[in-house]
């Protein structure tokens, strides 16, 4: 937990709500960056919450759709890019496009 939040840090999972209801998945990013909290994410459905202080895209949303992973990628990738950006990462340095990991 320290070293995570030691620098920037990109957050994502599932919150099951209060009794009775489904759920969301959100994402945030720590520090928050200026503009963060209004770049547009997608899906349609999702959406920033300033109560919570982090981006949610309900459960429902997911479950219904006709490619829920496709759903739930979307939200993910967005929420990740707009902190990117936001917070301007040297994204050269930090993502992978092959799934390969450097071992120096």
């Amino acid at each position: 937990m320290w070293e995570a939040y030691s620098h920037e840090v990109s957050s994502c999972g599932y919150w099951p709500g209060p009794p009775g209801e489904e759920g969301v998945f959100y994402a945030y990013a720590y520090p928050d960056p200026p503009g963060y909290r209004d770049t547009p994410v997608a899906p349609e459905g999702a959406r920033w919450d300033d109560e919570l202080g982090e981006s949610i895209l309900p459960y429902e949303v997911v479950r219904s759709a006709p490619d829920p992973d496709a759903v739930l990628l979307a939200f993910l990738e967005s929420t990740y890019d707009a902190a990117a950006t936001t917070a301007r990462w040297d994204r050269d340095a930090l993502e992978r496009t092959n799934g390969a990991h450097d071992h120096a």
